[in-house]
Order: C-alpha cells, then sequence, then structure tokens
C-alpha cells in the first residue's frame, strides 16, 4: 500500500525558518517570481544552515545571466521574467545571512541585496513602461517606490497600497501580497521600502518605527498627485508585520477606501517574548538591566535562537538587548488606536499561523468594521500570509475589494 506523501506537513526541512522560507519561494511560482523546478533543486542542494546561502546565491546568479543574456538578444519577455527569478532566488540567498559570523554576514549582506534590487530593478525596466520608479518624500530623505501598471496608457485605476513586513524583499509582493494579481484585474500596484526595510536598512541605516502614519501619509500624497492613480479607489494591503503598521497607520490616516490586513497583529512582541523564560520576562519586566543582558548572552550561544534574535534585531538598530526587547513591547496597537480606524478591513486568520495566533481575531475586535477571512490546511492555505495557497487568498481578497470599492 502507498504511504501518504507529508511534506506539506511534515516540512520540507526540520528547521523552521528554512522550511518557512522554501514554502514562500515555492509559493512565488504562481505568478512567475519563481519555477517551482528550480526550487525544488536548489533546496534539494542544502544540506546545511550554511549551504542555504551558497546555493541559493547559485541559482540566482544563473538564473540573473540567463536574463541578461535574453536581454542583449532583444527578447524582453524572457528577460523580464527572468530577472523576476532571479531577484526572487537574490532574495532567498538574503535570508541565509545570518548562519554566518557576524563579520562574514557584514560583508556579504549588502554585495547580495544590491544583486537583487539589481535584478528587481532590470525587471522593472523591462516592462515596456508600464512600470515606474517613484521617489516618495519622506522627512528629510525620500522612500524608493514603484508603481507597477497593466500598461503604459496612463489611464487611471484603482491602486493597491502595500505596505510589506519585517524583513521580506520588494518581490516577495509581486506574488505573496496581491501585485500580479492587481494587475490581472487591472488595477495598479504601489510598493515601496519603508524605514528598516530593505534598501532603507541596508543601505541608508534608517531603522524601523512603530507610527507607519508618518510613513503611508507621504506615501498617499505622493500617489494623489499621479494622473494614472484613480483617486477615489486606493485600497491597502498589509503583509506580515504590516498586519500591525497599517491597521496603526489607519488610526490617523483615512484615505483608503478599504485595506487587507494579511494576518492581524496587535502584539508585534509576542513571538520574541516567547523566546525568553520565565526569568528572563521578569528581568525584562523588573528593569534589571545587567541580569538580562547576560541571559540574552548566554540564550544567544543555542544556534538556531543566535540566527532568529540576530535576523530580527537588525532593523530595530539596538545594540543593547535589553533596548531591544523594551522597544520591540512598545509595538502595540492599542485600543484606542483601534477604535479611530474608520477603514473597513478584511482580515485574514490562516490555520497554524506561527508568529501572531489568534491576533486576527483580536484585531478584529478592536475596529469598527472589520470581517475575518480563515484559510485553512485543508485548502492549502494555511500558515503565515498563506505561502502556498495564493491564488485561493487572492480570489476572495479582490472579490471583496471589488465589492467595498463599488459602494
Amino acid at each position: 500500500m502507498a504511504t501518504r506523501n507529508k511534506v506539506l506537513t511534515t516540512g520540507f526541512f526540520r528547521d523552521r525558518a528554512l522550511d518557512f522560507r522554501t514554502r514562500v519561494v515555492l509559493g512565488a511560482a504562481v505568478h512567475g517570481a519563481s519555477e517551482p523546478g528550480a526550487v525544488l533543486a536548489t533546496v534539494g542542494r542544502v544540506e546545511a544552515q550554511h549551504a542555504w546561502y551558497r546555493e541559493w546565491c547559485a541559482t540566482a546568479d544563473a538564473t540573473e545571466r540567463a536574463a541578461v543574456a535574453a536581454r542583449e538578444a532583444g527578447h524582453p519577455v524572457s528577460a523580464r521574467g527572468g530577472f523576476l527569478r532571479a531577484a526572487t532566488y537574490w532574495a532567498c540567498a538574503l535570508g541565509g545571512v545570518d548562519a554566518f559570523r557576524e563579520k562574514h554576514t557584514e560583508a556579504i549582506l549588502l554585495p547580495t541585496f544590491r544583486r537583487h534590487r539589481a535584478c528587481w530593478d532590470a525587471f522593472i525596466d523591462c516592462s515596456g513602461g508600464a512600470h515606474e520608479r517613484v521617489n516618495v518624500r519622506y522627512e528629510d530623505t525620500t522612500l524608493p517606490g514603484y508603481l507597477l501598471r497593466p500598461d503604459d496608457s496612463g489611464r487611471p485605476r484603482p491602486t493597491l497600497v502595500v505596505t510589506n513586513g519585517s524583513d521580506g524583499a520588494l518581490s516577495d509582493l509581486w506574488s505573496g501580497a496581491g501585485v500580479a494579481a492587481a494587475l490581472e484585474r487591472d488595477w495598479n500596484a504601489f510598493v515601496y521600502d519603508g524605514p528598516g526595510q530593505q534598501s532603507m536598512l541596508f543601505e541608508r541605516g534608517i531603522g524601523f518605527r512603530p507610527d507607519w502614519e508618518a510613513v503611508l501619509t507621504p506615501v498617499l500624497d505622493a500617489l494623489l498627485s499621479r494622473t494614472d492613480v484613480d483617486a477615489d479607489r486606493l485600497a491597502g494591503y498589509g503583509l506580515s508585520q504590516a498586519g500591525f503598521w497599517l491597521p496603526r497607520a489607519l488610526a490617523f490616516e483615512h484615505r483608503l477606501r478599504a485595506a487587507v490586513i494579511d494576518p492581524g497583529v496587535v502584539d508585534v512582541s509576542t513571538p520574541w517574548m516567547a523566546q525568553l523564560g520565565a526569568r528572563l520576562t521578569a528581568q525584562l519586566d523588573g528593569g534589571d538591566r545587567e541580569a538580562f543582558e547576560r541571559g540574552l548572552r548566554l540564550a544567544t550561544r543555542i544556534p538556531a535562537l543566535g540566527r532568529t534574535l540576530k535576523f530580527r534585531a537588525r532593523p530595530y538598530r539596538h545594540d543593547s538587548w535589553f533596548d531591544l526587547f523594551t522597544t520591540v513591547r512598545t509595538y502595540r496597537l492599542l485600543a484606542a488606536d483601534g477604535a479611530r480606524v474608520r477603514t473597513p478591513l478584511l482580515i485574514t486568520d490562516p490555520e497554524g499561523e506561527e508568529f501572531w495566533p489568534g491576533q486576527s481575531r483580536r484585531l478584529a475586535g478592536l475596529v469598527r468594521e472589520a470581517e475575518l477571512a480563515g484559510f485553512t490546511a485543508a485548502e492549502g492555505a494555511d500558515r503565515h500570509c498563506e505561502p502556498l495557497g495564493r491564488l485561493v487568498v487572492e480570489q476572495r481578497v479582490f472579490d471583496w475589494l471589488d465589492d467595498r470599492l463599488a459602494r
């Protein structure tokens, strides 16, 4: 008798981070941002944490070279698809840099990011004018943004404004946050790096901030100055940690007609605090900085925990563990903030949410108008941000958005 294939339940890797990254890059294939065969061939060569970076660099480099050759030979469609996949693969490599010692990590991080961003920009440039760079004025600098459109006609269209999570690349949003799906439905989509995200972190050293209204407002100002954006049909999408940032911003910024929160996040610190035992938590609560620092230094000698915390800590820009955890605990949506949100929300609630379980329902209870959208393992759309069920998610999300914007 044949045995059941359990890869989706037992995982591609025992390491949870590698397993999740594999699901994300495999799911990106649904809109051409990866190739299933290339993904499975690459992860099949990964025998340890350190090999993840090496093997994804090899796949990314080969894919980029093929895209360059297609562009030089006058094949823009092939080049465009190749550069998009290469951008995805370089982003996968970037997710593995913290497997190395800190000095080596810092030496390879920025060059790897630049290879990724160069491929993303080449993808934009191969769009025949449909996609454009848009710099957003932000305080004393600018945020790099991209308006992706179905064509270059300049016709005003409904526009999906996508806010990324804590560590995802812009190429992840193509399949993972409704960008390609928006273009298929004759919408525009706008993506950008906010403070602490991607180029803002790696090239400018600008870290996260909790008050995302200071970010979303200038983004909307920039979009509403354009004639190819329909001012009456703006919607938002907040992915992963933006499940906190976007609702927080919407407590103060009311120009979006509707927003999708995938998933809901009320307290960003929950997975951080789950890493601490009772003693460390008590030291943090009690303000015992010295004991907390000593305890974290010992705890982070555990390789998996050390990698996770080092990776997650970078955008908060703190040298002290005590200050880092204290800051992360301020990333909370208060009841008063939720009460100020006027924008109707569709909040995804996937089965098996790893990072913020139960918080989608909590967020729905804080705001005036919210609808929960559950996604299950039976339909292949479970886990954080539903990486392997994007078509299922997109159907429900865009049907809901279309209905909302038609009112």
